[in-house]
């Protein structure tokens, strides 16, 4: 049996890779030898990198529906298989729920809620068709358990 650690010749994306917790996920990923796709709006400064192997950067708002099938289009195309999908993109700026606007609530769902969900069903559509299936990672804050004040 296999390391089960060892993800060489896998391909991992990682939404919001490039920095905070979305990049120590994406460098764990490339130290156990996974071709890691990291997205986000902006390029990060520096890639997340290991052992001379950087990830790759595709640049993709998730809250866009049609960014997320280019997205998904690209990596099939360039890797032809996703093995690992982590939902890492997420946040939203403070504000008080009584006074936040319509446009600001719809922003912060489409972030939290229906990206993660569009991205899992985009993924599924390429795992099933792979022998080995795949796996998805949904990462949440601890503000979906514990609300702060005026939230």
């Amino acid at each position: 049996m296999g390391d089960a650690l060892d993800f060489t010749g896998k391909v991992v994306l990682v939404t919001g890779g490039g920095k905070g917790v979305g990049r120590g996920i994406s460098l764990r990923f490339l130290q156990q030898g996974a071709e890691v796709v990291i997205c986000g709006r902006q390029a990060p400064e520096v890639l997340p990198s290991h052992a001379g192997r950087s990830a790759h950067f595709i640049p993709c708002d998730v809250r866009d529906i049609e960014q997320l099938q280019a997205l998904m289009n690209g990596i099939e195309t360039r890797f032809g298989r996703l093995d690992v999908l982590v939902n890492n993109a997420g946040g939203a700026p403070h504000a008080e729920a009584a006074t936040a606007s319509p446009r600001f609530s719809e922003s912060i769902l489409r972030l939290n809620l229906l990206a993660p969900l569009n991205l899992c069903q985009l993924a599924n559509g390429i795992m099933q068709g792979q022998d080995e299936g795949g796996a998805i990672i949904n990462i949440c804050s601890v503000s979906a358990t514990r609300p702060s004040p005026g939230t």
